[in-house]
């Protein structure tokens, strides 16, 4: 990030009223600022360099070209740049779309400020955040037989660390919930990555999902 003091936030967004009242929230919240609002992919396009957003949040139905398309360019772009969705979907297809390309969570817009701000850090450090619904249909669709990761190669810690991963928890609240050390769960993740070859958490869902709409 570029002030590890202050999280710079950019929205993309059709919805004026929506983003004037998230960008206010973010503006009034301590360690963050909205620093861009987009009203289309080609508008971010052409600010995102001079804005420098730590992080996109990005909605999905948009006119003229949807937010999973602009997601993919934008990504394209800026491989780096960390963008996570927002929207009113929870479909799965959507959601498989999205981390496909290269979303690295998925929020609904109903989600509660404390949370949304969380959500943000912990994307920032790394975790792949979900609103409940979302997380559960993600685990919904992992556990169908015929969309399993191919799990035998792994530990059961593994399986244990991954399962936490499916139901959207941050490195930190895995440590936690499993008793052991942030170092170990990442070097878990480490595992599960090589072992699933798949290179982040998102990617790791999205081939969870994958046999369902590839």
């Amino acid at each position: 990030m570029n002030d590890t003091s202050i999280i710079r936030v950019a929205i993309l967004d059709d919805d004026n009223e929506f983003q004037e009242i998230l960008c206010d929230v973010l503006n009034k919240s301590e360690g963050f600022k909205c620093v861009a609002t987009y009203h289309n992919c080609n508008e971010a396009l052409e600010k995102i360099e001079e804005d420098l957003p730590d992080i996109l949040l990005l909605d999905i139905e948009m006119p003229e070209k949807s937010g999973i398309e602009s997601l993919r360019e934008i990504k394209y772009a800026f491989p780096a740049l960390v963008i996570m969705m927002l929207t009113v979907y929870c479909d799965s297809e959507k959601i498989f779309r999205s981390l496909q390309g290269g979303a690295v969570g998925y929020l609904l817009k109903k989600t509660p400020t404390i949370k949304l701000l969380q959500a943000i850090r912990e994307a920032l450090d790394g975790g792949a955040p979900f609103s409940g619904e979302v997380a559960r249909k993600v685990l919904q669709y992992f556990q169908m037989p015929d969309n399993r990761l191919n799990t035998s190669l792994l530990s059961d810690r593994e399986k244990q660390v991954l399962n936490e991963l499916i139901e959207g928890h941050g490195t930190k609240a895995i440590a936690d919930k499993l008793f052991v050390s942030l170092h170990t769960v990442r070097f878990h993740l480490h595992n599960i990555y090589k072992k699933l070859h798949v290179n982040s958490r998102a990617e790791a869902i999205a081939k969870a999902l994958k046999n369902k709409f590839a």
